[in-house]
């Protein structure tokens, strides 16, 4: 069986999914992608909202219902809960593998692993 077509997931994406394991807006995912990301991915509001309009496409997030009408409020669907869990797997091995690979050569002293 090949990779699903959808990987891997950029960074981005893969953050944003990962916010929307809790219900939230625009402004709430941004914060949450900078804090899940340890600052290192911010985004514009341009760029989250092209990639909602994406991932709302390819039916891995969802619009819910919301109490304030004027902001949209986004959660993972079932199928956005399988890709991620697909790249964090595929991640997984890619860092098991190199610290195995590295282990076995005497590396792990030079780096942290």
């Amino acid at each position: 069986m090949g990779r699903d077509k959808h990987l891997p997931l950029t960074e981005t994406v893969y953050y944003i999914l990962l916010a929307l394991h809790e219900p939230a807006h625009g402004y709430l995912i941004l914060q949450k992608v900078e804090e899940l990301s340890g600052g290192q991915v911010r985004m514009a509001a341009g760029t989250l909202y092209g990639a909602i309009e994406n991932l709302i496409k390819l039916r891995f997030i969802e619009p819910v219902g919301s109490v304030d009408s004027r902001r949209k409020v986004y959660v993972i669907t079932e199928a956005g809960r399988a890709v991620l869990s697909l790249d964090f797997e595929r991640m997984n091995h890619m860092i098991e593998t190199t610290r195995r690979i590295w282990i076995s050569d005497g590396r792990e002293r030079n780096a942290e692993i």
